[in-house]
Parts: C-alpha cells; sequence; structure tokens
C-alpha cells in the first residue's frame, strides 16, 4: 500500500513537472508571420519593459509573451492578440502568458 503511494505521489510529481517545462516549449510563431509582427508591434505601444530579457533563453519578454499568446489561442483565431489578452475571454490566457514571460503591466 505504501509503495502505490510513493508511485502515485511520483507520477504525479512528474506530470507536473512536465507541464511546466511545457511552457518553454513552445512553438515559434512560422517567420513573417502577421499576427506575430503586429503583436510584437502593437504591444510595445502600450506596454513597458517588453525590450527586457524574459526567462526564455533568447526572447524578450514581449517575445516570449506574444509566442504564447500566437500558441494559446485558437487555431482559427485571427485577431490582434494584444486586443484579445484585453478581453474578459483573454484575460486568463493573459495570465499565463505573463507568468510565462515574467512580464506584467
Amino acid at each position: 500500500m505504501k509503495f502505490s503511494s510513493t508511485l502515485t505521489a511520483l507520477a504525479f510529481i512528474f506530470a507536473a513537472s512536465g507541464s511546466a517545462h511545457a511552457a518553454d516549449d513552445y512553438n515559434r510563431p512560422p517567420t513573417g508571420n502577421a499576427q506575430y509582427k503586429q503583436c510584437l508591434t502593437y504591444s510595445a505601444t502600450i506596454y513597458e519593459g517588453g525590450n527586457e530579457a524574459s526567462p526564455i533563453k533568447g526572447q524578450t519578454k514581449a517575445q516570449a509573451w506574444c509566442t504564447c499568446m500566437w500558441n494559446e489561442t485558437p487555431e482559427d483565431f485571427k485577431g490582434n492578440l494584444v486586443k484579445f489578452a484585453e478581453t474578459r475571454k483573454g484575460k486568463e490566457t493573459n495570465k499565463l502568458c505573463e507568468k510565462h514571460s515574467n512580464w506584467s503591466e
């Protein structure tokens, strides 16, 4: 009985650490992606600190945030990622991506 409890706890720990690591492995938007470029440009006009280094190697906070937003919105989403983040529906995604990039307003 004690052995199965230990295995269950270990499985939970590995699953939790795996999902935390998965956020570092977001797919990068394709080169020249208009939606991603718009996100970088627009976020620079309304937020501060986007050019600071993020926890994601090789990405600024704005790049990490926009990459997260690009990955976390539905595939058929074609709108402005920054404006979506400010909607009621986008607030949870925004929180996730702020945490991912270590960037908040």
